[in-house]
């Protein structure tokens, strides 16, 4: 800490330099009016006044390195001497004066340094005398001054010099002396106010022990009294005097102990939830969001649930947030005994999925998901869901289920060995289940296929297969990522389940390989102007428009196309196969429309 400090005042430089009187001092104007001139003073004459005022000047510095600034800039008045460079010893090291020439400096540098504390001899280019001085003070030795001299100085110049050093170091020795005392004040108020924080500390420490005392007590008797979620509330209302509430992860009420209950309580939103969960997890402990202190469920990192007391006031402090704290703990044990409760419930839908995708009985099927709350007697669309970065296990599973009821859809849900399999009571939202799943699992690389509508439990097999035809379909396209409905295919619901993909290539290329390659080549449209063609009825003027050409390109272009695939448009069966060509290719194969 001294020796940083050391180094700091070396970077600035006074504003007093030239204060000191000189021996070159000029004579007042009017002396020449008082009659004859005296005899010239001689420098010997000034040295002793220049001295006197140098070394008050030396006393009154509390700056170490300003001090040694001060004798090297008026070194001079100790006879014609030059200062070459000086030290200041910082934590057992010799530091360099920022005023030091760079000439000779690393020599001098290292002459100084092999001198050990010692008074030595300094050679220096075209200076026939030099000396490293050392400023010591009565214990320690404070730097060093490097002298230099044009001449050798007389006896007289050399008691000077002496009488200069000794009076800087004597200096240099009261301004660490007054350095060490600041220092020890600035420790002992230190000392001081730790002390005193540490009493508080203690008192703070001795306040919440009973008030963890006071919290484990009432905590240990919701416990053992077996009490709910309802049960936490209260007791935590009761600790902390401000309402206390639980909600699922999905922001819905589930338990409110306290006044201002809103009535009704308004429906959450899922998009501003995911966002309040994310910013509290994101934290370490409680988490204040306008008027409610909130803390997460989460046992074992999965979020069970929200836990929060409503403090419009910002009444709450430190003892309130122990007892919000332990009030989660204790609901994370009750909302973990749920979840597990849960989990049973759904391997029992599973289990009713799986045997649903395979065919069963509908008399056992309508009894089975009687018992879990499920009505399978309303119209039923299956929907297959897949993500590259998530494997279809249990985990992902409950993602699912939890996406499909934040998106209200009532479901019952299996899996499979690459994707997740619903069985739901309502044809879903075009987009709402995949976004609901993109927030969850943080990525948009999934895919969506839905069936249609299941008229019988007969019927759900084949739309099995339909809704596993869809997300194929989506997951070859050009925008592979997306929710894909079956019933929305358009020709490739007639292509039929038996096609692979490579014979659909194979039947593109051959009707449309020239024209394909062409454009590839040509940077031409040719594909896309006969699909056009044909999207429009074979109407000129719609194409042409819907291309924005002109008519006579329109009719150039459909020339080209014959010459180019050799195939004729007013051949009905040339038309149909190339028609039924450049719908696979937009649809299944993914070229753009």
């Amino acid at each position: 800490m001294v020796g940083s400090r050391v180094h700091n005042l070396y970077r600035r430089r006074s504003e007093r330099e030239g204060s000191l009187p000189r021996g070159s001092a000029g004579r007042h104007p009017r002396a020449a009016r008082r009659g004859p001139r005296p005899p010239a003073p001689t420098p010997a004459d000034h040295a002793p006044h220049e001295l006197m005022a140098l070394s008050r000047a030396l006393f009154d510095t509390p700056d170490e390195g300003e001090i040694l600034r001060l004798a090297m800039d008026h070194i001079a008045a100790a006879g014609p001497y030059s200062a070459e460079a000086g030290y200041l010893k910082v934590d057992g090291d010799l530091v360099p004066s920022p005023t030091n020439g760079q000439i000779h400096a690393l020599a001098v540098d290292r002459r100084v340094r092999e001198l050990a504390g010692q008074d030595g001899p300094v050679t220096v280019p075209g200076r026939p005398w030099g000396r490293a001085l050392g400023l010591r003070g009565l214990e320690r030795l404070h730097g060093y001054l490097v002298v230099t001299s044009r001449s050798r100085p007389t006896e007289a110049e050399r008691s000077l010099l002496a009488t200069l050093v000794r009076h800087t170091a004597a200096a240099l020795s009261v301004a660490f002396a007054h350095r060490c005392h600041r220092e020890d004040a600035l420790e002992l108020h230190r000392l001081r106010e730790e002390r005193t924080a540490l009493q508080r500390q203690l008192i703070s420490v001795v306040a919440e022990l009973g008030c963890q005392r006071a919290v484990h007590a009432l905590m240990a008797d919701v416990a053992a009294s077996g009490g709910g979620e309802e049960a936490i509330t209260r007791a935590l209302h009761g600790l902390t005097g401000l309402p206390a509430l639980v909600e699922d992860r999905f922001g819905r009420l589930r338990s409110w102990t306290g006044p201002s209950r809103p009535d009704p309580y308004p429906e959450p939103d899922p998009v501003r939830q995911d966002e309040m969960l994310h910013a509290v997890a994101r934290e370490v402990g409680p988490v204040r969001i306008k008027d409610r202190l909130i803390t997460l469920v989460r046992p074992h990192g999965e979020i069970l649930g929200v836990l929060a007391l409503v403090d419009a006031r910002d009444e709450a402090d430190e003892h309130t947030v122990l007892a919000l704290e332990h009030a989660a703990t204790s609901l994370a044990l009750e909302l973990a005994h749920l979840h597990h409760l849960a989990e049973v419930e759904l391997r029992l839908h599973r289990e009713l999925v799986d045997d649903l995708l395979a065919g069963t009985d509908e008399a056992s099927a309508y009894a089975r998901s009687e018992a879990v709350g499920h009505d399978l007697h309303r119209s039923h669309y299956i929907i297959v869901v897949q993500w590259s970065n998530r494997t279809a296990d249990d985990s992902f599973a409950q993602t699912v289920g939890r996406a499909a009821s934040a998106v209200g859809m009532r479901s019952l849900l299996t899996r499979r060995s690459d994707h997740v399999v619903l069985v739901a009571d309502d044809r879903p939202h075009a987009r709402a289940l995949y976004e609901a799943l993109a927030r969850d699992t943080g990525t948009r690389s999934g895919t969506i296929g839905v069936s249609g509508p299941c008229a019988s439990l007969d019927d759900i097999p084949h739309r099995y297969q339909e809704a596993q035809r869809a997300l194929e379909v989506r997951r070859h396209s050009r925008e592979r990522y997306g929710t894909t409905f079956f019933d929305e295919l358009g020709l490739y619901r007639i292509l039929g389940p038996g096609n692979g993909y490579q014979e659909l290539e194979t039947f593109v290329q051959e009707w449309l390989g020239q024209l394909i390659g062409y454009d590839s080549r040509h940077h031409t449209a040719m594909v896309e102007t006969l699909s056009r063609y044909f999207d429009c009825g074979g109407n000129y003027d719609e194409t042409a428009e819907s291309l924005a050409i002109h008519r006579s390109t329109l009719r150039y272009r459909l020339q080209r196309i014959r010459d180019i695939s050799g195939n004729d448009l007013a051949n009905v069966e040339d038309r149909l196969n190339l028609q039924v060509a450049t719908r696979v290719w937009k649809i299944v194969l993914g070229e753009p429309g």
